[in-house]
């Protein structure tokens, strides 16, 4: 895994960290929720499937973002983001 890619954008840890905490969300909850525009979550969001953290689900013009906790590697970052955050 890219450390750099992944935490190279201060947007994309807040999305990051969103996506882990709540497990899944469509972009507009996010947007709102976050306050990252909609095209910012998308561009990161691309990053982070490319990286294998989450994938996208779309349901005609709805897109669901969704963290691959069956992956080891994916779990143990949400757990150290955790973690650092409760320091």
């Amino acid at each position: 895994m890219d450390l750099e890619k992944l935490f190279g954008s201060p947007a994309r840890v807040r999305l990051l960290k969103y996506i882990l905490d709540e497990g899944q969300a469509n972009i507009t909850r996010i947007a709102r929720e976050t306050g990252l525009h909609h095209r910012v979550i998308r561009e990161n969001a691309r990053i982070l499937e490319e990286l294998g953290i989450i994938e996208e689900r779309k349901y005609d013009k709805l897109r669901i973002y969704t963290a691959r906790l069956d992956d080891p590697r994916v779990v143990a970052l949400r757990d150290l983001i955790r973690e650092i955050e409760a320091l």
